[in-house]
């Protein structure tokens, strides 16, 4: 026996649901999957709608991605953070890799002002040293660039 075939109804309510979301702020594919299957609708309809709106340029994991590490950098978070946190989003690997070098952020520069802002100082002890490279290291930075916001003599 064939499965029902689902109305267009469905099909112009899913859509709707996910141009209104969208129309919030960017969502991953994986993202826009989970909150329209939350609301209720089947699984076939969303795939097929997902694919029909990301043909038409309507939602797009690279554009997605873009936005994300950009407002993550704003927000003084290294590139480990983000990648993990693109990761969690569903995001590939080779779209998260563009948008990290297209970013242009200065990793250093940006550990520094991170730490400055929430320290001033640099540290004068290695208490005081540890407590600001686990604080960076919560907020995504590589070891390199921990080292480099730590160092006196940094520029």
């Amino acid at each position: 026996m064939l499965a029902p075939r689902s109305s267009p109804l469905d099909d112009q309510a899913v859509r709707r649901t996910a141009v209104d979301l969208l129309a919030r702020r960017e969502h991953s594919l994986v993202e826009l999957r989970k909150k329209l299957l939350a609301r209720g609708f089947d699984a076939s309809v969303v795939n097929r709608s997902l694919r029909k709106l990301e043909v038409d340029g309507l939602v797009s994991d690279a554009r997605f991605a873009e936005s994300f590490a950009r407002s993550r950098v704003a927000r003084g978070q290294g590139p480990v953070r983000i990648r993990l946190a693109l990761r969690e989003r569903g995001v590939a690997e080779d779209d998260i890799e563009d948008q990290l070098t297209a970013c242009d952020a200065d990793w250093k520069a940006l550990a520094r002002t991170v730490r400055r802002k929430r320290f001033g100082e640099a540290p004068d002890d290695f208490r005081a040293r540890l407590r600001q490279a686990r604080f960076l290291q919560y907020r995504g930075f590589t070891s390199d660039q921990i080292d480099a916001a730590l160092s006196e003599n940094s520029p």
